[in-house]
């Protein structure tokens, strides 16, 4: 019997070790609306990076995945849940979404890897308030691979005006916005704004359409499908290689767009960047 009962204890062990992590539940920006008094809010650059998640002890994505990453990366780091942005540099997308999407680690690229951590979900204070803890945490652990972004407030919109500039001209991707008295919130929440240049939303390729004139014989757009069921076609934004070698099917692309027409479809979509692809 006693043989029985540690053969079984055993089992649940490994069935609780094999166990995939579960989906993050995370804070959502949602889109800038003007506000009255930009010093209640503290700023920072929004990277373009990948969005990851430390659970204690394993790096997640968003949707929940598991981040294969090297041992050395995260060796030192805390229990303390963290939610932040893999980051190589501005304008290095791609390279971050290909070095660390990949499941056999490639030391070299991730060398160039950051965890640039944005918040503590777990934390019971204010943003302000988490702000100071995410400035203790980062210069306690000293981690070469593990740093917070800047968080800075402005007193004027017209300074906003001149930061967004700023950053656009040098191949940043937008701001963040966070009210500084505001608690982590699960979901959508408007104390947390994105400000860009330009609306970018995503979308699943469904079909393509080939191209006409020079086109002939390529990709000349594709056919997508939002998460809202809006199907409409992306025929501007592409470069000769990806109309020769288009998004697979089933692919989630990043478009970026200028409004909605009353019917809900993106005005002036062009294709922005491959979000998740998917093998041909």
């Amino acid at each position: 019997m006693k043989l029985f009962i540690t053969v079984l204890l055993s089992l649940f062990s490994l069935n609780a070790q094999s166990a995939p992590p579960s989906k993050p539940a995370i804070q959502q920006a949602t889109t800038y609306k003007a506000v009255t008094d930009i010093s209640q809010y503290w700023l920072s650059e929004k990277l373009d990076g990948m969005r990851g998640y430390w659970n204690g002890t394993q790096l997640l994505t968003r949707q929940g995945n598991l981040i294969h990453s090297p041992k050395w990366l995260t060796k030192s780091w805390p229990e303390t849940i963290m939610d932040g942005e893999l980051w190589i540099k501005r304008d290095h997308f791609q390279q971050t979404l290909s070095c660390v999407r990949k499941k056999r680690v490639n030391e070299i690229c991730w060398q160039l890897v950051r965890f640039m951590i944005f918040d503590l979900p777990e934390h019971n204070g204010t943003f302000t308030e988490r702000i100071a803890a995410m400035a203790q945490l980062t210069k306690k652990v000293n981690s070469p691979y593990l740093s917070m972004i800047k968080q800075f407030k402005l007193t004027t919109i017209e300074q906003l005006d001149q930061t967004l500039n700023n950053i656009i001209k040098n191949n940043g991707e937008g701001l963040m916005l966070h009210r500084g008295n505001a608690y982590y919130h699960v979901g959508r929440s408007t104390n947390i704004m994105k400000l860009k240049k330009h609306q970018d939303a995503e979308a699943v390729v469904i079909a393509y359409i080939e191209g006409k004139g020079k086109y002939k014989g390529v990709l000349g757009a594709l056919q997508v499908k939002t998460i809202e069921g809006i199907v409409f076609k992306i025929g501007s934004g592409f470069s000769d290689k990806e109309r020769h070698q288009p998004p697979a099917i089933g692919s989630l692309i990043t478009f970026k767009h200028n409004g909605k027409t009353n019917a809900g479809i993106p005005r002036f979509a062009r294709f922005f960047r491959i979000r998740e692809q998917r093998a041909k």
